[in-house]
């Protein structure tokens, strides 16, 4: 019985895809010695969507008016809070690209006629532009690989949309691979669809078995990837460390002192540690979707090994130490989120503090800061509640938040506006 296969690969960094396209156009030296891959079978490879360029110089192009709109942004936005295209893609939680791959089981492939497999790769592309819905321009590279055991094809689609941002009402590039594909329910009832489109062409082909989900990655590709994210998790815990270890010994130092009934003064030292923890917070919080994303592929590659490739030992010893190495890497992910818990905890005091004693510009900033965190889901609308309950920004927080106006306690009066004359003097 042969197996029809789809799968969904997020890329998730400009280098990824990089990495990427050097496989899917074979520019890695190492493949000289990959025995895996015969080189002199190559040249057979199928372009079925061609790219000249490499990958990043391709991506570039296709997404040049969102780099100009983002350029545009950043013209008008606060310093500290700047980014280059390139980092703005590899900090963001959604993928700057998806690898789409179909293949079969290997006996489908056998002695199958030129004219076959191009009925095949036909219909694998109608189910991209039709099934899927994108369009050719979002297409970067797709290439039919001869050169391997069991014929496969590489697609790389950039999922690049137009959204409202409700932040500011109107409509933005972004990239996002759920307009496509939601989820994984989603992607179970695309792979039904991708089987009944095989058949409706011709071909005898089972649905792949649900859950399976095979990464075609090798089993050293794993270990090189799951090595460099235990380095990443060391550093960025001793970074953590290191900050919050520091704005402890300056808080047992520090001593707030009211001068003139008018300003009250915070060394600038203990701001400046308070900043550094709030900053290696923001590294704990970007890198963790990528351990997460580590998380699944690593699984998915145990789960479909495990039941799929019982017969081959070596290959059980390797999923086992992958195992490991994963049951580790969810202890270390455990340790960051209880560091994000207790770090957070520490933000929304400090920003609750800058809102009650702050002049109205250090109000004003804390505000954009609040409403940052909330758009990054790392405040929910009980953190925004508890940050500005009575405080002058407390309805425009709420609105901003969408916490329920019957909550809201603040009437406007003299009383108010006095306090609103504090100032944190650096």
């Amino acid at each position: 019985m042969n197996y029809g296969i789809f799968r969904s690969q997020p890329i998730m960094t400009i280098n990824d895809l990089a990495q990427i396209g050097s496989h899917n156009k074979r520019e890695k030296k190492a493949y000289k010695s990959n025995k895996d891959i015969k080189l002199e079978l190559s040249k057979n490879n199928i372009e079925l969507v061609p790219l000249t360029e490499k990958y990043v110089k391709g991506f570039k192009m296709k997404v040049k008016d969102y780099e100009k709109e983002h350029n545009e942004r950043m013209k008008t936005e606060r310093s500290e809070r700047k980014k280059t295209f390139n980092e703005m893609l590899n900090k963001s939680k959604s993928v700057v690209a998806d690898e789409l791959l179909f293949t079969a089981t290997h006996k489908f492939f056998e002695n199958m006629s030129r004219e076959d497999l191009m009925k095949w790769a036909n219909t694998c592309m109608d189910f991209v532009y039709n099934d899927l819905g994108y369009k050719k321009e979002q297409v970067l590279h797709a290439t039919i690989h001869l050169d391997e055991l069991t014929p496969h094809i590489h697609c790389v689609v950039i999922p690049l949309v137009k959204k409202l941002d409700k932040r500011t009402n109107t409509e933005r590039y972004t990239i996002s691979k759920k307009q496509y594909i939601r989820d994984k329910i989603h992607l179970s009832e695309l792979q039904d669809v991708y089987n009944v489109r095989l058949n409706e062409a011709g071909f005898d082909l089972e649905r792949g078995i649900k859950g399976s989900n095979r990464e075609h990655q090798k089993v050293k590709e794993f270990k090189k990837t799951t090595r460099y994210y235990e380095d990443k998790v060391t550093t960025i815990n001793k970074g953590l460390e290191n900050a919050i270890t520091t704005f402890e010994e300056k808080m047992k130092t520090t001593k707030n002192t009211l001068i003139d009934k008018d300003y009250l003064k915070v060394k600038k030292d203990t701001f400046d540690s308070m900043k550094n923890v709030i900053k290696e917070t923001k590294k704990v919080m970007e890198f963790q979707p990528k351990i997460e994303h580590l998380f699944v592929e690593v699984n998915n590659f145990t789960k479909s090994h495990q039941t799929l490739e019982k017969e081959n030992n070596n290959l059980q010893r390797e999923v086992k130490a992958l195992t490991t190495r994963n049951q580790n890497l969810t202890r270390e992910n455990n340790n960051l989120k209880s560091f994000i818990k207790l770090i957070l905890e520490k933000i929304k005091h400090f920003f609750r503090e800058l809102l009650q004693i702050g002049n109205d510009m250090t109000k004003d900033r804390t505000a954009n800061e609040v409403k940052d965190y909330y758009d990054n889901e790392n405040f929910d609308s009980n953190d925004v509640y508890d940050i500005s309950n009575k405080t002058t920004k407390e309805d425009e927080l709420f609105d901003y938040a969408g916490v329920p106006s019957y909550l809201k306690t603040r009437k406007e009066s003299k009383k108010d506006k006095a306090k609103d004359d504090f100032e944190i003097s650096l």
